[in-house]
Parts: C-alpha cells; sequence; structure tokens
C-alpha cells in the first residue's frame, strides 16, 4: 500500500468518510465530496484505486456526490469504523497508521483540508492574510490535525470549540506548496 495516497485517503475520510456494510461481509468505502470541486472528486476515485484496484463509483447526492468503493478490505484499512458519528466515538489511530501519519503529515493534512478545511482571505485594516481553517467536531480528529502540523512545523491555533486556524504567513505559505486550491 502506498503509505503518501493511503494518509491522503485517510485524512478524507476521518472528515468525509464512512464505512458502509453490505452482504456477504463486504464493506463500501464512501467519501462525499462537494460538487463544487469535480477535480477533487477525481483524486479521491484515482487515490482509492491506488490503495484498492477496485471498480469507483460516484452517486450524484443533493450538493454532493459519494465516490465509493467495495471491498473486504477496507474494514482493515480503517479499523476507526465504528457505530455512530466520528464525533460521539473515540477516534484513535492504529499503531500502524499512526507510522504512515507520522512519516507522511502532509498528505495526511492535504486529505483532512479538502474534507473538512479551507483556504480563505482574513481581512485586516483592509488588507488580505491568507489563512486555513479545519473545522471537525471531534476533539481526537482536531488533535491528529495538531499533530501533524506539529511533525511539519506548521503553527496553528484553536479558533474555538470546534475549528483550528493556521494564520502565520510562513505556515500558510508552507502549506500551499502541497494542499494547492480545491477544484
Amino acid at each position: 500500500m502506498p503509505p503518501g495516497p493511503y494518509g491522503y485517503l485517510l485524512g478524507l475520510y476521518l472528515g468525509d468518510g464512512c464505512l458502509s456494510l453490505c452482504p456477504r461481509g463486504v464493506y463500501r468505502l464512501r467519501i462525499s465530496c462537494c460538487s463544487s470541486y469535480p477535480d477533487l472528486m477525481d483524486e479521491c476515485a484515482l487515490t482509492m484505486q491506488e490503495i484498492l484496484p477496485n471498480r469507483v463509483g460516484r452517486i450524484r447526492q443533493i450538493g454532493c456526490h459519494e465516490v465509493y468503493s467495495n471491498s473486504k478490505h477496507w474494514i482493515c484499512m480503517f479499523p476507526q469504523h465504528g457505530a455512530g458519528p466520528k464525533h460521539q466515538r473515540r477516534i484513535v489511530l492504529a499503531q500502524w497508521q499512526q507510522q504512515i501519519v507520522d512519516r507522511y503529515p502532509a498528505p495526511f493534512l492535504r486529505g483532512l483540508i479538502h474534507s473538512d478545511g479551507c483556504r480563505v482571505l482574513n481581512w485586516v485594516n483592509n488588507t488580505p492574510y491568507s489563512r486555513y481553517h479545519f473545522s471537525n467536531t471531534s476533539d481526537d480528529i482536531r488533535a491528529l490535525f495538531g499533530r501533524a502540523c506539529d511533525r511539519l512545523g506548521v503553527d496553528w491555533r484553536p479558533n474555538n470549540a470546534t475549528n483550528l486556524s493556521v494564520a502565520k504567513r510562513a505556515s500558510v505559505n508552507f502549506l500551499d506548496e502541497f494542499i494547492g486550491p480545491k477544484h
């Protein structure tokens, strides 16, 4: 399994993904992608195929597309799966996942920001300043975001109870190098 692409897919999964049990013990990995970002949907689909070379499909929903792939192996790839919303249960990476994220934090951060983040302009005294926001109601997932930022030397801070911010110019510029705009 290529670790960089897996880190990216793990970030997408923790933000906007879930596993659903289908007949015969097959799991469906589902990632919801905003319809406004077709390139992101394409990258999600390609990454799924790179991790497990199965058929990837799309289902149009209101305002989004569900990118999905079926396999008995998805449950092994995402042991965080469980009943209920992610913010209502403990999210802890398995040791092998944490090793991947610690070694390849950039793709993981990219997946998290592509799912639950954005790059915005913050106006101060009529001067625009770029910044990144990451929003997730899970304390555990926000902590994973912070740990990945720390591994890369990215300055971040909490904005409020559910939002984290990267606002220092050097850190924003560094994230711009590998996150890129949503398309």
